[in-house]
C-alpha cells in the first residue's frame, strides 16, 4: 500500500510537471496571420499561477495563468506587415516565427468549400504553376465532432504558405478569393478553412443560437446523454467477428487477370448508367473491360488516364495490374499508367465498379481518355460488362441504427468553430446548402440564425458574412416546375435581410452532372467582389447581379423592377431573356415572353394568361444557360413573387392575424361555388361534412379532389344532431335531438363520420365542428371524451382571441348570414388591428341553405384576403390548430 501511495504521488508530480509548460493552441503557430488594425488576443495554457512573458516587437507583455491553467493577453493593434517573431517564456520557452498581420477570413460549409486545388488542377494549370504567394496562408481544420461542449483547441493543424508545393491542398474557392483580395490590397491574407462535406447547417450553429428553436434544443439535450448516443451502431452479435465472404464472382475468378478468358460478356456504352442500359435496379458489382492499342511512342513512358466520374467506387486495372482505386463517387478518376505497363499491340483495361444505391455507372459529359506525348486516345464507346455480384436487401432486425455525429446540431460548431473564437477575423465565407435541399423550408430561419449566432460569439454585429448560393445542378427540366434547389436558394437570400451580407449567385457556374462544379475560380472572384464592397467598404465595386425589387400589373402584362443593375439589365447572349414563367392566382406557371423596357425593368407576358399575378425566374434545379445579367456581367438570382417566408416561431407565422374559412354541412354549393374560387386564388378552406347529407353521399370524388388540393375535410357528425330544447330549435327532428343523445351514441356517430372521411382523404387526424354550436348530451359535454380523435373543435360564439387565449377544443367563430362583402372585410380588418384569430362560418354560398351569403359577397371577401395575404395567415383549421399547439408547448 505504501509503495502504491508513493507511485500515485510520483504520478501526480510528474503530470503536474508536464502541465507546467506553456502550451499554445494549434492556431498560434509558425506562419500565422493575425488580424491587422485590431488588438489581438494571444492565449494558451500553463500551470496554475505560472508567470508568462511574451516578447513581441521589442516589447514585453506579461500575464499570469489562472487557477485552471488558462492565460491570455492582448497585443496592441498592428498595421499590415510580415516577418514578425514572438517569444513566450514561462517555465519553458516557445518561439513563433514568420508571423504576419493582415486579414483573416474564416471559410466554412460543406464539400464545395473543401474541394482542393488538386481537384481543379487540369482546369487551372497556370494558376497552380504561378501559386507563389508567401503572404497567403492557409490553415485547414480536420473533421472533428463534439456533441457535448465547445472545445478550445484542435489536436493538430498548421499554417501553410501558398507555393507550388503546398497549393494542391488549399481549398480552391478560398485560394482564388484570397489571391484576388491580396492582389487588390497587397496585405497578407489568412484563410482558416473549417468545413466538412455532406453536413447540414444545423451542425454549425452553437447551442446558444438555438434558444428560439425548442425542438432542436431537445435534440441537443438528448445527444448529451452518453447512453443514448452509445445505443447506436451496436453490433447484434457479441461473438467473434466473421470474416466477410467474397461473393463477387469477378474477384473469385480474377476477371482482371490476363489469363482470364471472357465468356458471356455484353455490350455497354461508356459513359452511361447501367440502369439505363439493361441492368435494372442493381446494387452490387459490375465489371467492364475493353482492349486498346497504343502508339509505339507511348511505350516506356507514363500515361495519364482520365475515366470521368464513376458511381460509386472503382478499381482500375491495366494488363492485369491495379493502377488505382477511389472509394466514393465524387472525385474525378485520374490515374497514371506506369511507364513499363503498356505493351505493343492490344492492352486490356478492366474496371470493377461497386454501387450501393441509385444509378451506378459512368457519369456523362466528363473526360474519358488517356494521353501521352500530346496525343490522346478516346476511351468512350462500346465496352463489355458482366455482373459480378447483386447485393441482396439487408434486414438488420432492428440493429444497425446510426447516429452520424457530424450531422447533429452543434457537433461541428463545438469541435471546429469554437477554437477559432478567440481570434479576430475580417469576415466569413459560407458555402453550404446541398445537405439541406431535401427539406429547404427550415433554412429560412437557420440561415439568419447562423449569421446572428456567429456574430454574437465574435462580439461583432457587423462582421461581414458572404454566402455562396447553390449552383445549377441535375438534369434540365424544360417545363416550369417546383424545385427544392431553387427554394433553398431563396432561403439563402434570407442572409441579405441582415446588414453586411452578400449572396454570390452561381446558377451559371454549375454542372448538371456534378454537385462539385470545377469552376471555383469565378466563385472566388465573385466572393472577392462582395468582400471589396462590404468588408473593405469600396462601394464603387459592383458585387451583385440584378435583384428583384417590385412588380406592377398593367394590361395583362407584369412589369418587374430590379435593383443592382449597374448601368442596365443585359442579355448575356443577346437572346430573349430565358427562364421566366408567369401564372394567374392558380399558380399554374407557363413560360413567359420577355422584353427589357428600361435599364432596370423587364416586361413579361403570355397571351394565354389574361390576368397574370405571379412571376418566377430560374425556379429550376438547373436553369441551364441563364442569360439575365447586369452590365457588370453578374447574373440575377432566381426568385418568385408567389412565395412567402413564414416564421413558424411567431403567432400567425409572423403575420398580423389569422383567418380560417369554414363551410358547414357538405352542400353542393360548396363544391360548385366555393372550391373553384378558393382554388383559383390558391386559398385553402375547411369543409365540415355531415356524412348523411346528399352532397356528401353523392359527390365523394369531388370531395376527394378537394382534399388532394389541400382543403381540410372536417367532422360535422353523421346526422347533424342539435339541441331541440334550445330557443329557436323547434325545427330539429326528435330523432336528432342532441340533448337526448347518450354519450355512447354521439361518440359512435362521430367515429362513423371519421371512418367515412378517412375513406375519402386517408387521414386519421382532423378537426371537429359542434353542430349548431351545441356541446352537451345527457351525460354532459362530450368533446373531451374524443380528444384522441381531434386536434381542435370549432364552436359558434362570435368572438376573436389572440393565440395565447385560444382553447383548441372550443375555438370561436362568426356565422356569416346575409352579410355583405364589406361587412365581412371589416371583420378581417378588426383581426388585423388586434392580432387575433378570425374564424368565419359559411353555410349556403349562393343558395341551398337558409343561412346564406351571396356568391358576390363571398368573392369580394376572399379576394381581399388574397390581396392582403402578406399580412394575413390564411389556412385550414387543422393547420392553424397545429400552429397554435406548437407555440403553446
Amino acid at each position: 500500500m505504501k509503495i502504491f501511495k508513493l507511485s500515485l504521488l510520483f504520478c501526480f508530480f510528474y503530470c503536474l510537471g508536464i502541465q507546467a509548460q506553456i502550451k499554445l493552441p494549434k492556431l498560434i503557430s509558425d506562419n500565422i496571420i493575425l488580424q491587422r488594425d485590431q488588438a489581438v488576443k494571444i492565449w494558451g495554457w500553463a500551470s496554475p499561477s505560472e508567470k508568462i512573458t511574451v516578447l513581441f516587437n521589442k516589447k514585453n507583455f506579461k500575464t499570469i495563468a489562472s487557477n485552471d491553467g488558462k492565460w491570455e493577453l492582448v497585443l496592441p493593434a498592428q498595421s499590415a506587415g510580415t516577418g514578425y517573431e514572438m517569444i513566450l517564456k514561462g517555465k519553458n520557452e516557445i518561439s513563433i516565427k514568420n508571423i504576419a498581420f493582415g486579414d483573416v477570413w474564416l471559410c466554412s460549409g460543406q464539400s464545395n468549400m473543401t474541394v482542393t486545388m488538386e481537384r481543379v488542377k487540369e482546369r487551372f494549370p497556370e494558376d497552380i504553376a504561378s501559386a507563389n504567394y508567401p503572404d497567403i496562408r492557409y490553415f485547414f481544420v480536420q473533421t472533428l465532432t463534439n456533441l457535448n461542449t465547445p472545445k478550445d483547441d484542435y489536436p493538430q493543424g498548421e499554417w501553410k504558405t501558398a507555393n507550388p508545393e503546398n497549393i494542391y491542398t488549399f481549398g480552391a474557392v478560398a485560394y482564388f478569393f484570397a489571391r484576388d483580395i491580396y492582389t487588390k490590397y497587397n496585405v497578407p491574407i489568412g484563410i482558416i478553412n473549417s468545413s466538412v462535406g455532406g453536413t447540414p447547417i444545423e451542425a454549425w450553429i452553437s447551442e446558444s443560437g438555438y434558444k428560439n428553436l425548442p425542438d432542436i434544443q431537445k435534440t441537443i439535450t438528448k445527444n448529451k446523454d452518453t447512453s443514448y448516443v452509445n445505443s447506436f451502431n451496436r453490433s447484434p452479435s457479441v461473438g467473434k467477428l466473421k470474416i466477410p465472404v467474397i461473393k463477387d464472382i469477378g474477384s473469385i475468378e480474377h476477371w482482371e487477370s490476363l489469363d482470364y478468358k471472357p465468356k458471356d460478356w455484353k455490350n455497354f456504352n461508356i459513359p452511361g448508367y447501367w440502369e439505363d442500359q439493361g441492368i435494372k435496379d442493381l446494387n452490387g458489382v459490375v465489371w467492364f473491360r475493353r482492349e486498346f492499342e497504343v502508339p509505339k511512342s507511348w511505350l516506356g513512358k507514363p500515361v495519364k488516364l482520365f475515366m470521368g466520374r464513376i458511381v460509386d467506387a472503382d478499381e482500375m486495372y491495366v494488363n492485369g495490374k491495379k493502377i488505382g482505386n477511389i472509394t466514393y463517387q465524387y472525385p474525378p478518376r485520374r490515374y497514371e499508367i506506369p511507364a513499363d505497363l503498356l505493351k505493343e499491340g492490344k492492352n486490356t483495361f478492366v474496371i470493377r465498379v461497386t454501387n450501393t444505391s441509385g444509378k451506378g455507372g459512368f457519369v456523362p459529359d466528363k473526360n474519358y481518355f488517356m494521353t501521352a506525348n500530346g496525343e490522346e486516345i478516346d476511351l468512350k464507346g462500346t465496352w463489355q460488362y458482366k455482373v459480378g455480384e447483386a447485393y441482396q436487401p439487408q434486414n438488420f432486425g432492428g440493429f444497425g441504427r446510426s447516429l452520424v455525429q457530424q450531422n447533429q446540431p452543434t457537433a461541428l460548431y463545438n469541435a471546429m468553430i469554437s477554437p477559432v473564437l478567440p481570434m479576430k477575423i475580417k469576415g466569413i465565407l459560407w458555402y453550404q446548402g446541398e445537405s439541406n435541399v431535401g427539406n429547404p423550408e427550415p433554412y429560412d430561419v437557420l440561415m439568419p440564425t447562423l449569421i446572428t449566432n456567429w456574430r454574437t460569439l465574435w462580439k461583432d454585429e457587423k462582421l461581414p458574412f458572404l454566402v455562396v448560393q447553390l449552383a445549377n445542378f441535375q438534369e434540365v427540366n424544360y417545363t416550369p416546375s417546383e424545385s427544392n434547389w431553387a427554394r433553398l436558394r431563396e432561403a439563402q437570400n434570407q442572409a441579405l435581410k441582415l446588414p453586411n451580407t452578400a449572396v454570390t449567385v452561381t446558377t451559371d457556374l454549375g454542372e448538371w452532372n456534378d454537385i462539385h462544379p470545377l469552376n471555383k475560380k469565378d466563385i472566388g472572384k465573385r466572393l472577392a467582389l462582395s468582400a471589396q464592397n462590404i468588408a473593405y467598404n469600396d462601394k464603387k465595386v459592383i458585387h451583385s447581379g440584378p435583384t428583384f425589387k417590385s412588380q406592377t400589373i398593367e394590361n395583362g402584362k407584369i412589369i418587374l423592377t430590379f435593383d443592382n443593375v449597374a448601368e442596365s439589365i443585359t442579355s448575356k447572349d443577346g437572346e430573349e431573356l430565358r427562364w421566366f414563367s408567369i401564372a394567374d392566382y392558380d399558380k399554374k406557371f407557363v413560360w413567359a415572353k420577355t422584353k427589357i423596357i428600361e435599364k432596370n425593368q423587364i416586361e413579361i407576358w403570355n397571351e394565354e394568361i389574361k390576368n397574370p399575378k405571379y412571376v418566377r425566374y430560374a425556379w429550376q434545379d438547373n436553369p441551364d444557360g441563364v442569360n439575365f445579367y447586369n452590365s457588370a456581367n453578374l447574373p440575377a438570382s432566381s426568385f418568385r413573387t408567389d412565395g412567402e417566408i413564414l416564421d413558424n416561431n411567431k403567432p400567425w407565422k409572423g403575420k398580423k392575424c389569422g383567418v380560417v374559412l369554414t363551410y358547414d354541412d357538405a352542400l353542393n354549393v360548396h363544391l360548385d361555388n366555393v372550391i373553384p374560387v378558393l382554388d383559383s386564388l390558391n386559398l385553402k378552406g375547411t369543409f365540415y361534412i355531415t356524412a348523411s347529407s346528399d352532397a356528401a353521399a353523392n359527390r365523394i370524388n369531388d370531395w376527394r379532389k378537394a382534399a388532394v388540393n389541400g382543403h381540410e375535410l372536417g367532422n360535422h357528425t353523421l346526422y347533424h344532431p342539435c339541441d331541440a330544447s334550445a330557443p329557436g330549435m323547434s325545427w330539429v327532428k326528435p330523432e336528432y335531438d342532441l340533448s337526448k343523445y347518450s354519450l355512447l351514441k354521439i361518440q359512435d356517430e362521430i367515429k362513423m363520420c371519421n371512418t367515412y372521411l378517412k375513406a375519402i382523404d386517408g387521414k386519421t387526424k382532423r378537426t371537429f365542428a359542434f353542430t349548431c354550436g351545441h356541446k352537451k348530451v345527457i351525460e354532459g359535454e362530450f368533446i373531451q371524451t374524443l380528444s384522441n380523435e381531434f386536434i381542435a373543435a370549432r364552436s359558434v360564439r362570435e368572438e376573436m382571441h389572440n393565440l395565447d387565449e385560444q382553447k383548441l377544443m372550443d375555438i370561436d367563430c362568426y356565422s356569416m348570414v346575409e352579410r355583405t362583402g364589406d361587412q365581412m372585410i371589416e371583420l378581417v380588418k378588426q383581426a388585423q388591428k388586434s392580432g387575433k384569430l378570425l374564424v368565419l362560418l359559411f353555410h349556403g354560398v349562393g343558395g341551398e341553405h337558409s343561412l346564406n351569403v351571396s356568391k358576390e359577397a363571398h368573392s369580394q371577401l376572399v379576394h381581399y384576403l388574397k390581396e392582403n395575404e402578406k399580412d394575413i395567415y390564411i389556412d385550414t383549421m387543422f393547420n392553424v390548430a397545429e400552429h397554435i399547439n406548437e407555440l403553446k408547448k
